[in-house]
């Protein structure tokens, strides 16, 4: 598919199959990456606006709620994929806004302790972190979060790309990653 196809197939709404889990960048004992279980809900307008709602759990089958994030941006295409075959590499650039609401208990309690210089952290209740040090997910003052990332579309599918398995983020075009991970399908 050329670019425009693929931007106007993209278009629309989508969501996961499943709960999903990823390799995190916190570690465990042993020292490799904890999991990182999620569900998305991705929303992309024809103006190349997204929108991206990923809920975070605690258990594999997505039972303990842990925290909402959502995110707001620009999408920028920048070509086919040196190494997916019909994938294009897409830069999200969360420009737009950032908001973070804890659905935990103890998850509030962490945000508390961690996460200063916003009001009293509620369970429920979400908070902008935009442009704002937020150190739970590596963000600095002033900092706009961006990933370099890949979508590949199939049928009624987007696949973006796998996380690496040590954890590191899609944070620089070096970063870019080179697999497919599960995708997510049309929403109805």
């Amino acid at each position: 598919m050329s670019i425009d196809q693929i931007k106007k197939e993209a278009a629309g709404a989508w969501q996961s199959l499943a709960t999903e889990v990823r390799p995190g960048n916190q570690k465990n004992e042993a020292g490799s990456p904890k999991p990182f279980y999620l569900k998305r809900r991705f929303k992309l307008n024809t103006d190349d606006v997204f929108e991206l709602e990923v809920i975070n759990y605690a258990d594999a089958e997505g039972r303990v709620t842990l925290a909402k994030m959502e995110i707001k941006g620009h999408i920028e295409w920048q070509g086919a994929h040196p190494l997916v075959g019909g994938a294009q590499k897409a830069d999200f650039t969360a420009d737009l806004d950032y908001l973070v609401t804890p659905l935990a208990e103890a998850f509030t309690g962490l945000l508390n302790t961690v996460a200063t210089g916003f009001d009293t952290w509620e369970t429920g209740k979400s908070q902008s972190v935009f442009r704002k040090n937020f150190p739970p997910f590596g963000l600095k003052e002033g900092q706009i979060f961006k990933e370099y990332d890949l979508v590949y579309l199939q049928d009624n599918y987007m696949f973006w790309g796998a996380r690496h398995v040590d954890g590191r983020g899609f944070d620089t075009e070096a970063n870019r990653p080179a697999h497919l991970q599960i995708p997510m399908k049309r929403a109805l």
